[in-house]
């Protein structure tokens, strides 16, 4: 009976099918009508509202109607929300040039603001101006030797070290528009305008987008432009004032068609723009012919591709740089190209200096803001130095063995190295090798240098906003080096006349080795702490994470903790967590500890350097704060005679102490850094004799860096500076 019933429901609809057709067409058509109709109308409300938006003298009543054809009455349609004015003067021309250009802007109906460099704080303030919609303008002198004036000093200092500091990427600064203008004398013609195009070169490496090409004014009337500096900035404020109504109006820049290469800088191209920045080339190759304010540069042309033709390199690079030197040679001139390389083949060791030409092989180490020393040493200031000068807090140094960061110097004795770490913040710039084969400068040379060139780092900080006057004093002695600013130490042949060096200037030695040279740890005399770097705890995995060069380098890094195991003075493993590569080997860690028995083990997570050639890693591989404290517990738990002892938030990173510095239920890890100095010139003027051990220089650990405390490792006499516009997390040591 049901199939029956259902032969003859289909029989119906057969019957009954050109009905059911009919339906379908009418509501398939109504469809269409409805869409068609709905189109229309935003069609005209979407034209309707550009009409209005796009002429001043729109009738009255229209709520997109437009002031002097710069600002509009819906919040959602402004698109510029002011104009902030930077100068940098010395002799007042700067300032002058932006106060009439402030009085120029505010006829326009648009707020302005003249801000002095030297009383704005770029690292606090800079940051804040990118979601603001406001046009910022920089009007910079150049003053002697290239320098910037004495106001706008720092704020130059900040802007290139944060250019070339990692930490801050690519679009730290993205969203920020801004202009520049440079002031400058063309009979200096070495240094004419350097502030300017400096300013300029820096705020577009952090993600800044350029509203107009950087003009440049000269102060010799013989080379103006226009005649005289005067008239070379009212001819481009005239410029500028029209970009500005223009981008008040929402307008895209046109393309001009006068694009240098024929290669369009016009919306369509942001990707092609993305992917230069992302590559560190140059945007002045490339930038648009602006007939009478277009600028270039030597120095400004050729940023780094392919690794750069003056990055420090190894043999087995070459092959890709040689190829792109010589796309480049013609555009190189006469300037030579000197690489560093490594010595693993007998006909290279003609190559004496490690770094053969200065001025040009050193650029690649120098971009991070190192100071070079002779042929093959370096100083660099710690960015934990400059917050401990500004009151707002110590590296986890200073939260686990009481160093004062302020007066903390970072140095190498050699910027060579044996491993190319993928995590290397240094993206392998600097040389590598797996024996001294180079020019070796002295030991009394290289500190002598090195603290100079600190305390010349140390001086720019005078009158720079938040620097305490008292620390800045205090700064200016060097009490503590840490041997760890990149490359290995313990290489350079004269390491313990060095590290003698230091004693005798009461300056406490932290020594970082990556665990390759066990012979030179068992013949390096005391220092105040010896690190070993301990990245993986099996063969595979160190392979992976330190490419090491030696092809005995587990059985190396094996003798290396045996032979720490050995010294009676502080030692430290150093273990760097990486998220996917080494995280879950807590046994083999636990048994590596048994082998080199250390006093301390340091567990910090990795720090994401940036996009490089040299590395895969990505942020997906930087463990959480929870993440480490997750392993440094179930790790703990495998070492009986180890208990966590501190922690600092800050820079992800917790301490390990062995149970002998827990004194009377109190932790010792802090260090009497005066002990240590009399105790190592007894060892000294004894020849060897008098030894010591790390209990002789213990120090009580203060509450607030012990691990669980409420401070978490922060200072309580110094106050934590927060990010308002924190884009990203920058922190790291």
């Amino acid at each position: 009976m049901d199939t029956w019933n259902f032969y003859t429901g289909l029989v119906s609809l057969w019957l009954h099918r050109f009905y059911i057709y009919s339906a379908v067409a009418f509501g398939i058509s109504l469809w269409i009508i409805i869409q068609f109709t709905t189109t229309k109308t935003k069609k005209k409300v979407t034209e309707h509202g550009k009409k209005s938006n796009g002429n001043p003298a729109a009738p009255e009543g229209t709520e997109d109607k437009l002031a002097n054809g710069c600002a509009t009455l819906q919040a959602k349609e402004i698109y510029v929300a002011g104009v902030k004015i930077f100068y940098g003067s010395q002799t007042g021309t700067a300032k002058r040039f932006a106060k009439g250009l402030a009085e120029a802007i505010t006829s326009l109906n648009l707020p302005v603001e003249v801000v002095s460099m030297g009383d704005y704080d770029p690292e606090d303030c800079l940051s804040e101006e990118t979601p603001s919609r406001t046009i910022c303008v920089f009007l910079v002198a150049t003053y002697t030797d290239g320098q910037p004036t004495e106001s706008a000093a720092w704020f130059c200092k900040w802007l290139e070290e944060a250019a070339h500091d990692f930490r801050y990427g690519k679009t730290y600064l993205k969203g920020l528009r801004y202009a520049v203008f440079g002031l400058g004398n063309s009979v200096y013609v070495d240094h004419y305008n350097t502030v300017g195009r400096n300013v300029d070169r820096w705020l577009w490496a952090l993600g800044a987008t350029r509203i107009m090409t950087r003009a440049e004014g000269d102060c010799n009337v013989a080379q103006s432009k226009f005649g005289s500096i005067e008239a070379d900035f009212e001819a481009w404020k005239a410029k500028f004032l029209s970009r500005l109504q223009a981008l008040c109006r929402g307008e895209k820049k046109p393309c001009s068609g006068k694009c240098k290469k024929r290669k369009c800088k016009s919306p369509g191209k942001q990707s092609k723009e993305s992917s230069d920045r992302e590559r560190g080339t140059s945007e002045y190759e490339k930038a648009e012919a602006e007939e009478l304010f277009e600028t270039s540069s030597d120095e400004e042309a050729g940023a780094e591709e392919a690794g750069g033709t003056n990055s420090v390199v190894d043999v087995e690079d070459l092959g890709n740089i040689m190829s792109h030197t010589k796309k480049a040679k013609l555009g190189l001139g006469t300037r030579r190209i000197l690489y560093t390389v490594r010595f693993v083949f007998p006909e290279l060791q003609s190559f004496q200096e490690m770094h053969l030409n200065p001025p040009l092989a050193s650029e690649g180490v120098s971009s991070y803001c190192y100071r070079l020393i002779g042929s093959h040493s370096g100083v660099k200031l710690c960015r934990w130095t400059k917050s401990m000068l500004r009151g707002r807090g110590g590296c986890y140094k200073h939260t686990f063995y009481g160093i004062e960061s302020h007066r903390c110097m970072e140095a190498t004795p050699s910027l060579a190295c044996a491993n190319k770490c993928v995590f290397c913040w240094r993206h392998h710039t600097n040389p590598v090798g797996t024996e001294w084969r180079w020019k070796m400068d002295q030991p009394e040379v290289i500190l002598q240098e090195a603290i100079g060139n600190h305390q010349n780092m140390i001086k720019q900080f005078k009158g720079v906003s938040g620097v305490k006057a008292d620390r800045l004093e205090e700064a200016m002695a060097v009490k503590h080096c840490a041997l760890s600013l990149v490359g290995e130490p313990i290489m350079y042949p004269e390491i313990n006349r060095f590290v003698r060096l230091l004693h005798q200037h009461s300056i406490s030695s932290f020594l970082v080795t990556n665990a390759q040279f066990p012979d030179e740890i068992r013949s390096l005399e005391p220092v105040t702490q010896l690190y070993v770097s301990v990245d993986a705890s099996t063969k595979e995995s160190l392979k992976r994470i330190d490419r090491p060069l030696f092809k005995d380098f587990w059985q190396r890094f094996l003798d290396s903790l045996k032979a720490l195991s050995e010294k009676q003075q502080r030692t430290v493993y150093r273990l760097t967590l990486v998220k996917a590569w080494n995280v879950d080997e807590l046994k083999a860690y636990a048994d590596l500890i048994s082998l080199g028995k250390p006093d301390f083990i340091e567990v910090k997570g990795v720090t994401y350097c940036g996009e490089s050639s040299a590395s895969n890693l990505t942020m997906a591989n930087v463990p959480w704060h929870e993440e480490v404290v997750r392993f440094v517990q179930e790790l703990a738990d495998l070492i009986p005679d180890y208990e966590i002892a501190c922690e600092h938030e800050h820079s992800n990173c917790l301490l390990i102490a062995h149970k002998k510095f827990k004194i009377n239920g109190e932790w010792c890890t802090w260090i009497n850094y005066d002990r240590f100095q009399e105790l190592v010139r007894e060892h000294e003027a004894s020849g060897g004799s008098k030894t010591f051990t790390a209990a002789d220089y213990t120090a009580r650990t203060p509450r607030w860096a012990l691990f669980g405390s409420r401070e978490r490792g922060f200072d309580p006499l110094d106050v934590r500076y927060q990010r308002k516009n924190k884009a990203r997390d920058i922190s790291g040591c």
